[in-house]
């Protein structure tokens, strides 16, 4: 019972506690809007629906009359000469540059994920749940990617490709 009278610094203590959290904050509530703001976009150029299958995807340009074609792994009997093994497909996504585009992103069967990892695009498509990511290219070129997802036997033969024109 002796240092129960002790007091000096909890006035003290109790500022530098609670003045780091107030600080954090206020940092942190401008940039929860700023990031939030950079993630939307209120009027693209293109929605295109991607739904993942076994073994292929699925697309849809929704915004100019429901063309819709499924895209699959190029088998290697009909590569060409400087196409790339495991992952060339038969229908590329093709979309014009600078044009911000919209992807929604589902699945038909198990868990997939959309990755375009030189666009910094992964998007998990999940049965039952429409996903939404949104990008604008700014080089032209072709860019590709794979489902990232264990989804099953083969699942890494889900190759994606983007043509993006100028």
């Amino acid at each position: 019972l002796t240092n129960t009278n002790i007091s000096d610094a909890q006035e003290m203590e109790t500022i530098w506690t609670i003045l780091p959290a107030i600080i954090l904050i206020l940092i942190a509530l401008p940039s929860l809007r700023i990031l939030y703001l950079t993630d939307e976009i209120n009027d693209p150029s293109f929605t295109i629906k991607s739904i993942g299958h076994q073994w292929y995807w699925t697309y849809e340009y929704t915004d100019y009359g429901g063309l819709i074609f499924n895209s699959y792994m190029l088998p290697p009997l009909f590569l060409e000469p400087g196409d790339l093994r495991l992952l060339d497909v038969d229908n590329r996504v093709v979309l014009p540059v600078e044009a911000p585009v919209r992807m929604m992103i589902t699945s038909q069967d198990v868990l997939h994920s959309w990755t375009v990892p030189s666009l910094g695009l992964k998007t998990d498509a999940i049965p039952g749940r429409l996903n939404q990511t949104t990008f604008t290219a700014t080089r032209p070129g072709v860019y590709y990617g794979q489902c990232s997802e264990i989804c099953g036997a083969n699942h890494s033969f889900m190759p994606i490709v983007l043509e993006l024109i100028p």
